[in-house]
């Protein structure tokens, strides 16, 4: 009887542990070696904050009683790892967007679709509804950035830390008008020793 009741129970725990549903917590996506979704999430609400607080782009929109337009450039991913750093220029763009500070102009690919679309208006399309070709917005800004990692290997632990810039810069002048650099993102794990 004292077999099948702990068998029973055994069973039961069982069952619970398997069932227990698995609870992510942002603390343990941090203890990821590498870039992960978190690290964009804190970099990202860095730069936006620093982009709507900036001095400079305040006085454009001032000065031009216009909020200033930006093109996405490139985010280089300058580490040795895989980064998909074009993740971090839609979440750039999504946020300031919605922030009010800036418009943005479409990306490359979208304005390609979008030129096609309109060499096809301008064939087919009502001339009262066809848009007209040589009518887009210039941007005044162009929107720039790099991930590199600086890696320090000690004798027990590694640490990585991640730097990531981002400038706007303005497309007539070429001056750099808004520069930030975040490196918040450090990761300190166990150093791998070299097999002889």
């Amino acid at each position: 009887m004292k077999k099948i009741a702990s068998l029973f129970l055994a069973i039961f725990a069982a069952s619970l542990v398997f069932a227990a549903p698995v609870k992510r917590t942002e603390d343990t996506k941090d203890l990821a070696e590498n870039w992960n979704e978190n690290d964009i999430k804190i970099v990202c609400n860095h730069i936006i904050d620093e982009v709507v607080d900036s001095r400079r782009i305040k006085n454009f929109a001032r000065d031009n009683d216009r909020d200033p337009v930006v093109i996405i450039g490139r985010i280089e991913n300058e580490s040795p790892e895989r980064i998909d750093t074009s993740i971090i220029e839609k979440k750039l763009e999504n946020a300031i967007i919605n922030s009010g500070v800036c418009e943005f102009i479409a990306s490359r690919d979208q304005r390609a679709l979008l030129a096609e679309e309109l060499v096809y208006q301008s064939d087919h399309a009502s001339a009262d509804t066809a848009k007209e070709i040589d009518n887009q917005t210039g941007a005044d800004f162009m929107l720039n950035g790099s991930v590199k990692t600086v890696v320090e290997v000690g004798k027990t632990q590694t640490q990585k830390t991640y730097h990531v810039v981002v400038q706007m810069i303005d497309l007539e002048t070429h001056n750099v008008i808004f520069s930030t650099e975040n490196d918040e993102i450090n990761k300190l794990y166990k150093t791998t020793k070299k097999k002889i």
